[in-house]
Order: structure tokens, then sequence, then C-alpha cells
């Protein structure tokens, strides 16, 4: 399989600029993990951004946003998300949502009309990175300016840690 190297994607560009969140834009080697992305772009993993995209029993979906080093909860989210069931979507779903995007790149931003929730974690990093919808570019912004322009809504989203003690808030 041929490595497709595709641009950052123009849509997410023009909405950080629509929202007045200031970015930096960078390139890196193509990487296929957030946390390979956060090593390329030399920046600590916990202040790299992983969207996840989840489907409730009911039909809704949702972004939700970790760090790069953190495991999702589904029962966590599934209580944040008010759902009976949740699952993640499937790599042809994600593929169908966003085709315009590589598959695992989609940005926690407002372009795909579904409400955005992320780990306090997330909270904690005064600037974060995440996929610019490519595997070879990420983009830098204030977590400030992104919560205000995305409306994300912050909840307990993460796993115990191996030794099975909840991570502080």
């Amino acid at each position: 399989m041929a490595i497709r190297h595709a641009p950052p994607l123009p849509a997410l560009l023009q909405w950080l600029r629509d929202h007045d969140v200031p970015f930096r834009l960078h390139q890196h080697t193509p990487t296929f993990t957030a946390r390979a992305t956060a090593r390329a772009e030399g920046v600590d993993p916990t202040t790299f951004a992983k969207t996840i995209v989840v489907k409730a029993d009911d039909g809704r979906r949702a972004l939700l946003v970790l760090d790069a080093t953190d495991h999702l909860d589904l029962r966590r989210a599934r209580r944040l998300l008010n759902a009976g069931g949740l699952r993640l979507l499937l790599e042809e779903e994600l593929a169908e949502l966003a085709p315009e995007i590589d598959v695992g790149t989609l940005p926690p931003v407002g372009l795909w009309q579904m409400p955005i929730y992320a780990d306090y974690g997330v909270h904690a990093d005064a600037e974060i990175s995440f996929h610019a919808g490519s595997h070879d570019f990420a983009v830098r912004v204030a977590r400030d300016a992104w919560e205000r322009a995305t409306g994300v809504i912050y909840g307990d989203l993460v796993a115990d840690d191996e030794r099975g003690e909840a991570r502080p808030a």
C-alpha cells in the first residue's frame, strides 16, 4: 500500500481562522498514532490531543478528546454522554464521515456538527496539538482559544492506570 502524503485540511485552517484560534501548522514525517505524531512534532505527548469518534445506541455521535498518552474508558464516556450504549466508529464509518481526510486524523473542531467532549487532562495544558486531517501535518493552538471556539465539555474519560487507581481530575 502506498503512503498518501495528504496536505492539511483546508477547511480546518479556515475554521481556525474564522473562529479566531491562532495556530501554528507543522509538517512532519508520516505518523499513524497520536504518540508517534507527538514525537515527530517534538511536543510532550500529554499535550497532543487525540480525537475518538463514538456513536451512542440512540444514533448520536460525539468527538472525544484525550491526551495521546491516555486510554478511553467507554463506561465513563457512556455516563458523560448519558447514553445506554456507546461504541467507537469503525474505520469505514470514519472514512464516510470525513472522506477528505486521512482516517485517524480527525481534528477536534466543529466541522462535523458533533458535540465535543474532552478529558480533564486536556484542560491542564496551556497549548495543545492535534492532527490537521493528514498523517503529515498537525496544528498547535492555545487551549483556551480552542475551548471558546468549540464549546468543549469536560469530563472524566480516561481509564484507570495499571494499578487500578483513578487518576486525579
